[in-house]
């Protein structure tokens, strides 16, 4: 099954339990499995799942999608990273995540503080904190984890 293939899966899934409610943002099917994804630390398939919405679409929202898959983006690197601490190519993650939160940072920071129902405000929080702790630590110190792994909660 190709990676297509898998995330209309996933959709499907969603929209069997209710979820599809087009006339917002915040209830697209894509932009729900976002953060199903993002909660259940899988955050390569919250990056594909968001970017079929955002490469699909040319909407005032499209930085505001760029910069949710950036930030999903990042925390793979971090997530990677944590798995395969000694590995040639996940060892040196730490820095293209710090870019990475920068840019996510960029792209997210004219939709504050509340922008289809997500804290976005608190989410530009979490990004730079974590960005500060990498570069602090000198791209030494991963400030990931799964026990303390961020969520992202959508409140209307």
């Amino acid at each position: 099954m190709d990676k297509r293939e898998r995330i209309s899966q996933f959709v499907r899934q969603i929209e069997a339990a209710g979820d599809l409610n087009t006339e917002n943002v915040a209830s697209h099917p894509f932009y729900r499995a976002y953060f199903r994804c993002w909660n259940d630390q899988k955050y390569y398939d919250a990056h594909d799942v968001l970017e079929q919405l955002w490469l699909n679409s040319d909407t005032p929202d499209d930085n505001f999608f760029k910069g949710l898959i950036q930030a999903a983006g990042a925390f793979v690197h971090l997530q990677k990273n944590f798995e395969h601490p000694n590995h040639t190519k996940h060892s040196r993650r730490l820095q293209p995540a710090a870019r990475l939160f920068a840019l996510a940072e960029k792209n997210l920071a004219t939709y504050g503080p509340r922008h289809h129902d997500l804290d976005v405000a608190g989410l530009l929080h979490l990004l730079s904190t974590t960005r500060e702790q990498i570069i602090s630590s000198e791209f030494k110190t991963n400030p990931w984890s799964p026990a303390t792994a961020p969520k992202l909660h959508l409140r209307s």
